[in-house]
């Protein structure tokens, strides 16, 4: 692993996400679509890059169990046990808080949060943001997900205002995140496995 080229590469996204705009990068799991979890500004550019509906809510990445708390309403009593059973990402569905841009939540007022456990740039780019990161698939909505480089839509690369290179020749492949809805009595509900 190239080092130097891995804290460029961060650096250069969190200059962009400061700017309130739009990356395309690697997540912890397939090629996506991210901005600042702050931002309304940005969660809108996204959702017109996406063609997606605005009540199909994003994914947002966290460095920490403390970034969790910024912007889980609740959080689970059991979440530190949550994540270290954890065997690959995980997304937890739980109430938002204020912080988030509003454009973030679904109808229900719900947000999927996601602790990046395993990714160094993602955590690189997380703890130098220090706010969320919007994570969404880089593919127009109802298209596949891409889970390598090559397979992003290439008029969806020059539409976007920053594009990272870290890992673009990377052919290992990611399955997307298992995403749960962590219900009041701290069990789990399977949304998608």
């Amino acid at each position: 692993m190239n080092i130097r080229f891995l804290r460029d590469e961060a650096d250069a996204a969190v200059d962009v996400l400061l700017l309130q705009q739009v990356i395309l990068y690697p997540t912890d799991t397939v090629w996506g679509l991210g901005c600042d979890a702050e931002s309304s500004k940005a969660v809108d550019q996204i959702y017109k890059l996406k063609q997606r509906p605005a009540e199909k809510a994003c994914i947002v990445l966290v460095a920490d169990e403390q970034m969790f708390a910024r912007y889980a309403e609740v959080v689970p009593p059991n979440l530190p046990e949550l994540l270290a059973a954890q065997t690959r990402p995980t997304t937890y569905v739980v109430p938002g808080s204020r912080l988030l841009a509003p454009n973030l939540l679904a109808p229900d007022g719900t947000v999927g949060l996601r602790v990046v456990q395993q990714d160094e740039f993602c955590r690189l780019v997380l703890r130098r943001l220090g706010h969320g990161l919007v994570s969404t698939s880089a593919n127009r909505s109802g298209e596949p997900t891409p889970a390598i480089f090559s397979e992003v839509d290439p008029k969806l690369v020059r539409e976007v205002e920053h594009v990272v290179n870290w890992r673009q020749d990377d052919g290992s492949r990611s399955q997307p995140s298992r995403v749960v809805r962590v219900l009041a009595d701290g069990r789990l509900e399977v949304l998608r496995d």
